[in-house]
C-alpha cells in the first residue's frame, strides 16, 4: 500500500522501533526500561502509532500508548496520544526534514484530558528525532511532564533502533 502524500513528510517514522530508555521523576524512583515503538500507515493522511515497555531488570509490563500522527499541511503535525491509565494527549507541532535519513517532531501540548481516576497531569512536551550514523538507524525521544503537582520536568529518555522489515 502506497503511503498517502501528506505522509511523505513522516515516511522517516515508519517501522518498528526497539531500545532502551530511563525514566524519572520527582515522585517515583528512577528506573530504566525496553520499548518498542511502532509507526504504521494504512494509505490515509496519518500514521498509526503505538508503544509498550517493560522494566529493564524484571521485565514487567509498565506502561503502553497508543494514538495517531496527523499530517496536516507543509510542516505541521497533530498527534493524539491514548494511555490506558485514563490520559489522552492532544498535541501540534513541527516537522523538520534535517537530512534525507532523518527528521525530528517538536510537539506543543495543546490539551490533556483525564479520567476521573486518573492521575493528574497538566502538560507534556515531546521531542522526537531519527538519524542514521554508519549504517544504523535511531529514534530518540524526550518526554517531560508536569503532574501530579510537580512543575513541568523531565520524565523519560530513550533510544531506539529500526527493526529491518519484513
Amino acid at each position: 500500500m502506497d503511503l498517502h502524500p501528506d505522509c511523505e513528510q513522516l515516511g522517516f517514522l515508519l517501522g518498528v522501533w526497539r531500545g532502551a530508555g530511563e525514566g524519572s521523576y520527582p515522585t517515583i524512583e528512577s528506573f530504566g526500561y525496553t520499548e518498542e515503538v511502532t509507526f504504521s500507515h494504512v494509505g490515509k493522511p496519518f500514521l498509526g502509532y503505538t508503544q509498550k515497555t517493560k522494566h529493564a531488570v524484571s521485565g514487567a509490563p509498565l506502561h503502553a500508548e497508543a494514538g495517531y500522527l496527523r499530517a496536516v499541511g507543509a510542516g505541521r503535525v497533530e498527534f493524539v496520544v491514548v494511555q490506558p491509565s485514563g490520559i489522552v494527549e492532544l498535541h501540534s507541532g513541527t516537522v523538520d526534514r534535517g537530512t534525507v535519513d532523518g527528521g525530528a517532531l517538536v510537539l506543543q501540548l495543546d490539551g490533556v484530558h483525564t479520567t476521573p481516576t486518573a492521575k493528574s497531569v497538566t502538560d507534556v512536551h515531546r521531542q522526537i528525532w531519527v538519524e542514521q550514523h554508519a549504517g544504523v538507524t535511531t529514534l530518540a525521544y524526550q518526554v517531560s511532564m508536569a503532574a501530579v503537582g510537580e512543575p513541568l520536568t523531565h520524565h523519560l529518555r530513550a533510544t531506539l533502533v529500526q527493526q529491518p522489515s519484513g
